[in-house]
């Protein structure tokens, strides 16, 4: 599971660079979830591994000053990015090795 967060921050419009991010998990096939303070995506580990180095070249380059990144390897009993409370953050049967 990666979880990120981009600035500056803008209240009144959704930034480039946020955009950028949020493409580059769609992209890569994660289950994401946007929360009040960052997104949150998972998926297999290649998949995030991928979409965090695809997230912040394509962040950075327009325009971002900051990202926060925060990478964690879940277990079955912790996934649950698109709270169906079902622990899979998928509503698939857990798969192993899923960061």
């Amino acid at each position: 599971m990666v979880e990120f967060t981009t600035e500056p921050f803008e209240l009144d419009t959704f930034p480039p660079h946020a955009a950028a991010a949020r493409q580059a998990v769609d992209e890569a096939g994660l289950a994401v979830a946007v929360g009040p303070f960052g997104t949150g995506a998972e998926g297999e580990a290649d998949q995030v591994l991928a979409a965090v180095t695809t997230l912040l070249r394509r962040s950075l380059d327009a325009g971002a000053t900051r990202i926060s990144v925060q990478v964690s390897v879940l277990g079955e009993a912790d996934r649950d990015v698109d709270g169906t409370g079902d622990g899979t953050g998928s509503g698939e049967a857990g798969e192993g090795g899923r960061p």
